[in-house]
C-alpha cells in the first residue's frame, strides 16, 4: 500500500521549513502541539507530514463544515488526487470519503459522533485537532476524551494545532513538546501624506 502514495511535495510555507523537526516530534511523542500563525501552512501540511511518516488513518478536525471541505480539496490537489480517494471529508449530510481515504477532514461534531460507535477511535492512528484555540464545547470534550484515551491507545498520535492557544498550558496538560512556526510575512511600504 505504501507504493500507492503519490510523491509528496511541500510548497514554500513556514511549516515546510520546519518539516524535519515536526516529523521528529511526531515520531518521538504521542502528543505534539504545533503553534503557528495563520498562513503558516499548519492545516494543509501536517497531514502530509503524517502521511510521509507512514500514518495510514489520519482524522483531521475543523470547527466549520466549509473549512473541512475546502481543506480536503486543497490537500487532495497538492497530492494530485481526487477528493474521496486518498483525501476525503465528512460533514453533516455529506460524506466524501471511501475505503481508500487515508486523510479524512471532518468537523469536530463528526468525530464526536464517531465516538459513540468507536469509543477507542480504532479507525484512526492519528488525530489532528485543528484550531484548538476556538475552545468550543466539542473541542474541549474531544481534548478531555483524548487525554483519557491515550494510555489505552499507545499507537495513537495526537497533534493539536492553533494560532493563539496558551501553549504552555496545553504542553503541561498533555506532557507534550511544542513546535512553534512563524507566519508568512509580506513587505509593507509605509507612505506619509503631507498635512
Amino acid at each position: 500500500m505504501e507504493s500507492s502514495l503519490p510523491t509528496i511535495v511541500y510548497p514554500d510555507l513556514p511549516v515546510s521549513a520546519r518539516r524535519e523537526e515536526i516529523a521528529a516530534a511526531i515520531r518521538d511523542h504521542q502528543v505534539v502541539i504545533v503553534a503557528g500563525e495563520t498562513g503558516s501552512g499548519k492545516t494543509t501540511q501536517l497531514p502530509k507530514i503524517c502521511l510521509e511518516l507512514g500514518r495510514t488513518a489520519i482524522g483531521h478536525t475543523q470547527p466549520r463544515r466549509i473549512a473541512a471541505r475546502t481543506i480536503a480539496e486543497r490537500v487532495a490537489e497538492e497530492l494530485g488526487t481526487e477528493v474521496g480517494d486518498l483525501v476525503g471529508y465528512q460533514v453533516r449530510f455529506t460524506d466524501e470519503s471511501s475505503a481508500a481515504t487515508r486523510i479524512k477532514l471532518m468537523t469536530d461534531g463528526i468525530l464526536l459522533a464517531e465516538l459513540r460507535r468507536d469509543r477507542e477511535l480504532k479507525r484512526y492512528d492519528t488525530i489532528i485537532i485543528d484550531e484548538a484555540h476556538e475552545r468550543s464545547l466539542n473541542v474541549d470534550f474531544l481534548l478531555g476524551y483524548l487525554k483519557r484515551l491515550l494510555p489505552r491507545r499507545p499507537d495513537l498520535k495526537v497533534i493539536i494545532t492553533s494560532a493563539t492557544i496558551d501553549v504552555d498550558r496545553f504542553a503541561k496538560h498533555f506532557d507534550a513538546p511544542v513546535v512553534e512556526v512563524s507566519g508568512r510575512t509580506y513587505p509593507v511600504e509605509v507612505r506619509y501624506r503631507p498635512l
